[in-house]
């Protein structure tokens, strides 16, 4: 098994809209071991981060992080050690267009 440590998503997504943030690609086991939640602007904003098994339909249960507060041009480091199989998706949704989310880890194959 071969193990690639990388960056395995980016996004800036517009405001209120759940975005695809990284899918665990076909035969591939994904360890996100670190979400950064920057913000651009110069107010505080909110996010949601979700995990979706098999690409499921969100549901509450779902979340691992709901609302959060990141202050104005500040940056939220989230270590989280999230273990996900073959077409798992990790969801993100920000309440303005000023947020970046990064998700880091390994991918084993």
């Amino acid at each position: 098994m071969a193990t690639v440590y990388k960056v395995l998503g980016q996004s800036s997504p517009s405001a209120t809209t759940a975005t695809t943030l990284y899918t665990v690609p076909a035969s591939t086991s994904t360890v996100v071991s670190t979400i950064t939640v920057a913000n651009l602007a110069g107010s505080a904003a909110t996010f949601r981060i979700s995990v979706r098994p098999a690409a499921a339909v969100q549901t509450n249960a779902m979340y691992i992080a709901y609302d959060v507060t990141v202050g104005a041009t500040d940056t939220t480091t989230l270590t989280l050690g999230l273990t996900l199989a073959t077409t798992d998706v990790v969801t993100v949704y920000a309440s303005t267009a000023t947020l970046a989310f990064n998700a880091y880890g390994s991918e084993i194959a």
